[in-house]
């Protein structure tokens, strides 16, 4: 039964992107439903149920459908789990992957050689020993296409929801002799040649994987000096970098048995206010994830770190990603600064990842069973979807710094102690969090005490604003003690909260204009605010209607607070 495979993997691939919370009984089926089985695994795909492929990329998504099929019972087991790696990428989901494992890993041929990307361009990271001297030379070309060509046509095997992740799926597959071949970019046994920058080229047969355990490589890494901040074999780790800036290396989402979390994040509050340091570095760059909750004690010390002055800064960069992309949205929402790259984890994403290895096959599939979008519950989401977290300031590693022994990020935060600020995002939905902060800013920032509502987080940089907005009654929340601060905000809940915070201005609600054409689908709680806005140009209405259900962006937001301001003298 060398094809028993086929049929449950491809039916428990369709079961679970089609319906991601359900969970499968992971067994082998005889060969002879393997056809029945693809057929009805199809179907659900294109169904009403949401699915991990986003919108944009369903259209011809499933055009090499028949192709597959047609070939499915001829093809040798190789070729159907490439087939079948390529049907996984089309999910369009960094996730959701399929892995060879097991006796099929052993099949596969290399390329002696791996890439390294720096600068936005390609390097030669490892070639064979005779062929030292070609170390760190910028690779152009694969087969006479261009990198970027290259890269691209991976995508039709490699799982990914953007480009950062596809650049580092392969960098990661770069030497696999069968994508190639599957592609059409290499014919099989046939060696790669790889064209350099200035026009000399390398040509590279593929071995086995056996062979390649024998050759003699040589690593551009081998005998490089590392810098102090250099990943190290720990979750994580803290040290200081001068006398005015602390360093907590976070690689891994998860509790180091030996040293909980708790217990690290009291070791850091101790260093913190025994030292005298301006700014608190935390570090993603080598993170790709775990369980984003096991951060949440050093969350907790570094809000109060920077309640009392210090500065928090994150570190991001390609590696970064899945749980860890939730934490330095988290870092983002504490009001820090992100510092490197652009990240191969997405702002919202699937997860939640549940794996299983079929015992014959050797196949590894990995299927997300939620979506997360970080908008539900973080201001700093800044309505960005499925796209790479970006850093607000740009410090790329340089190749030559990665050459020196140098971190480029780190050498910059430290000629740079001027304080940071995040991103703007003026085109960012306006949350009704982010407008809190505003209208007690224009309030004069006064103090408040208490505990402000019931469902923040605790993290938040406006925390100060909720609790002077439920003691002072700029606000009541939407009941039961709550506030949903990431909601996005809407006009007419903006209105209320306007003049709420106008009148603790000494400002009256006065005389009205003309009402709204839309008065009508106005709130009876926000009519008077309503009015009020319009009367005194605080906000603005279109073609005589105020759209009270709709959204403001945050640069209309802070329009509408600065005419307050003034209004207010």
């Amino acid at each position: 039964m060398r094809h028993s495979w086929r049929g449950v993997l491809s039916a428990l691939l369709a079961l679970s992107l089609a319906v991601p919370a359900c969970a499968a009984r992971w067994t082998e089926r005889p060969r002879q439903r393997g056809r029945r089985t693809w057929s009805s695994c199809i179907r659900p795909w294109s169904g009403p149920t949401r699915t991990c492929l986003p919108t944009r990329r369903r259209s011809g998504s499933w055009s090499g459908r028949q192709a597959i099929e047609t070939g499915l019972e001829e093809a040798d087991d190789f070729t159907f789990a490439l087939e079948l790696q390529s049907l996984t990428a089309l999910a369009g989901d960094s996730h959701t992957t399929l892995a060879l494992g097991g006796s099929m890993s052993q099949t596969v041929h290399y390329y002696p050689m791996s890439l390294l990307h720096r600068d936005g361009r390609w390097y030669l990271s490892a070639a064979p020993t005779e062929r030292r001297a070609l170390l760190g030379r910028e690779v152009t070309a694969v087969n006479g296409r261009s990198m970027e060509e290259t890269v691209e046509a991976f995508g039709a095997v490699l799982s990914a929801d953007n480009g950062v992740k596809l650049r580092r799926q392969y960098r990661q597959s770069c030497n696999v002799a069968e994508f190639y071949e599957y592609l059409e970019l290499a014919r099989a046994g046939d060696p790669l040649e790889l064209t350099l920058a200035g026009g000399e080229a390398l040509a590279l047969a593929p071995v086995s994987a056996e062979e390649l355990a024998r050759m003699d490589l040589v690593r551009l890494s081998d005998g490089l000096p590392q810098p102090v901040t250099g990943v190290q074999d720990r979750f994580y780790l803290a040290f200081p970098l001068d006398e005015g800036t602390y360093y907590i290396q976070y690689n891994s989402c998860r509790e180091d048995p030996e040293l909980p979390m708790e217990t690290f994040a009291a070791q850091v509050e101790q260093d913190l206010s025994a030292g005298q340091y301006r700014r608190v570095v935390v570090d993603l760059r080598n993170n790709g994830g775990g369980s984003d909750g096991v951060i949440w004690p050093l969350l907790q010390v570094l809000r109060r770190a920077m309640d009392r002055g210090m500065e928090g800064v994150g570190l991001i960069g390609e590696t970064t990603f899945s749980s860890a992309i939730i934490n330095a949205v988290e870092l983002q929402e504490m009001g820090m600064a992100l510092v490197g790259e652009p990240a191969s984890g997405s702002v919202d994403h699937f997860g939640s990842v549940r794996s299983a290895q079929l015992p014959n096959s050797g196949l590894r599939l990995g299927v997300s069973s939620k979506y997360i979008d970080l908008g539900e519950l973080l201001d700093a989401d800044a309505g960005r979807g499925v796209e790479p977290l970006e850093p607000d300031v740009t410090a790329a590693q340089t190749m030559a710094d990665t050459l020196a022994g140098r971190d480029s990020a780190v050498e910059w935060l430290l000629s740079h102690p001027q304080r940071l600020e995040p991103r703007a995002y003026p085109e960012a939905p306006l949350t009704r969090g982010r407008l809190a902060a505003l209208l007690w800013q224009a309030a004069g920032s006064p103090a408040a005490e208490g505990t402000g509502f019931s469902d923040v987080l605790g993290i938040e940089w406006f925390l100060p604003a909720l609790r002077w907005a439920r003691e002072s009654g700029a606000a009541s929340g939407t009941g039961e003690g709550a506030f949903e601060a990431a909601r996005p905000v809407t006009r007419q809940e903006a209105a209320v909260l306007l003049l709420r915070t106008a009148e603790l201005l000494g400002l009256g609600p006065g005389q009205t204009g003309t009402p709204p054409e839309d008065e009508a689908q106005i709130e009876p709680w926000a009519l008077e605010a309503v009015r009020w806005v319009c009367s005194t140009g605080l906000m603005e209405t279109e073609t005589g209607r105020f759209r009270p259900e709709e959204g403001l962006t945050r640069q209309e937001g802070e329009a509408a607070v600065e005419r307050l301001a003034a209004l207010a003298g």
